[in-house]
């Protein structure tokens, strides 16, 4: 009895602990969780361990879900300062042309990226879309080249992007799998849910052609916890959505495509998140952003870099199971040569577990390191000569 006790014991451990396939092995021994989907997942964001898929490698159009790409890469421009909130935004005639939801810019109308946010993150305007794609890339076409060049840099398999808004165009797919971890990416960004989370809003508030928004997703008026992310419809695609919550410090994001009715949808996804927060819960180690070490860097104006989390870290285990004996082991690269820009990676973190790498996540610069000038490099080269000397 004892020998059998032990190994449930060490079963139960091995699929704490072994990542998302032990978990996906765990749930299809278990009833499906949603119905009457074309696929689905549910995953929690700091880990990415998948706790429940359907059909979730399969290419299918993710209509206006698309712009949870489009949102990452202006928080990405956001947080590289290459943009800030209070620009002003112009609109091109390009822009104000878009069709479907939009918030109806005018050709020449100006609007800061945050109110440009509002009107992608709540009322899903292919024109605002267009308008900061501009902005950032300088074309719409150039945005997209960005868009697909993440998607590469995220390792998806199973997404190509052919424009800024998920508007119908043969060859634009991804996955259920694929739109979580570009979900997961986005999270990083903790500021995102500040928009995405807002039910209502106005733009233009203070002229006569004040613009009332009503997010599409209504999870997050009716389901406690849930601050996004994007809806998505089109006749092709059916009802579409990325949602996220979080509750005691667990968060989560569920993804279905092609289901039937925005009701069907919205129940669909109900039903992982209420699977997630009754099984499972996280132990957090890191916030983002939290210095881990220096890194050294040659021809730098700054002979080394912070380099800190890039994201947040946690452990993940089913409800009432507790972690220990969890070490860390981090990896600062040695061969660093100057310009380094904020946010490139400057290294690895990894948990480690009995022996196992249960989770890992790479260290980024805090800030931008300019090259030096030769001057620098000489007073630099005289001072290690003065020493010497000595």
């Amino acid at each position: 009895m004892k020998r059998f006790v032990s190994i449930l014991v060490t079963s139960f451990l091995l699929t704490s602990f072994w990542g998302p396939s032990a978990f996906a092995a765990e749930e299809k021994k278990s009833a499906d969780i949603v119905s009457n989907v074309k696929s689905a997942i549910l995953i929690e964001r700091d880990t990415g361990k998948v706790l429940y898929e359907k059909n979730s490698m399969e290419e299918l159009p993710p209509a206006s879900m698309t712009k949870i790409m489009t949102m990452l890469l202006i928080m990405e421009a956001i947080d590289q300062g290459k943009l800030t909130w209070d620009e002003n935004i112009r609109a091109s005639e390009y822009a104000a042309s878009m069709g479907g939801s939009q918030i109806f810019l005018e050709a020449g109308e100006e609007m800061t990226t945050k109110e440009m946010m509002r009107g992608i993150a709540i009322g899903s305007g292919n024109d605002a879309s267009v308008a900061m794609a501009e902005r950032i890339a300088g074309s719409e076409e150039a945005f997209v080249d960005m868009m697909n060049k993440k998607v590469t840099e995220l390792g998806l398999k199973h997404t190509f992007f052919k424009n800024t808004t998920g508007l119908p165009i043969a060859g634009h797919f991804s996955s259920a799998s694929d739109m979580a971890l570009i979900a997961k990416e986005l999270l990083k960004y903790e500021d995102i849910t500040k928009f995405t989370g807002m039910y209502e809003a106005y733009l233009r508030e203070k002229t006569d052609k004040k613009f009332w928004l009503v997010n599409t997703n209504k999870l997050v008026r009716f389901y406690p916890g849930v601050d996004g992310l994007k809806t998505g419809f089109t006749a092709e695609a059916k009802y579409c959505l990325t949602a996220t919550a979080e509750k005691d410090g667990m968060r989560v994001i569920a993804v279905v495509f092609g289901s039937p009715t925005s009701k069907d949808r919205n129940a669909q996804v109900t039903k992982m998140l209420n699977y997630a927060f009754n099984q499972y819960q996280t132990h957090p180690l890191f916030k983002r952003n939290e210095a881990i070490g220096q890194a050294k860097i040659s021809k730098g104006q700054e002979k080394s870099v912070e380099a800190v989390t890039s994201e947040p870290m946690s452990l993940l285990t089913k409800k009432g199971e507790k972690i220990e004996d969890v070490k860390q082991k981090v990896n600062l690269k040695k061969n660093l040569n100057a310009p380094i820009n904020k946010g490139d990676k400057v290294g690895i973190i990894k948990l480690i577990k009995d022996g196992k790498v249960i989770l890992e996540s790479p260290l980024v610069a805090n800030k931008e390191v300019k090259e030096a000038g030769w001057w620098t490099l000489y007073k630099r080269s005289f001072g290690m000569f003065t020493k010497a000397g000595k």
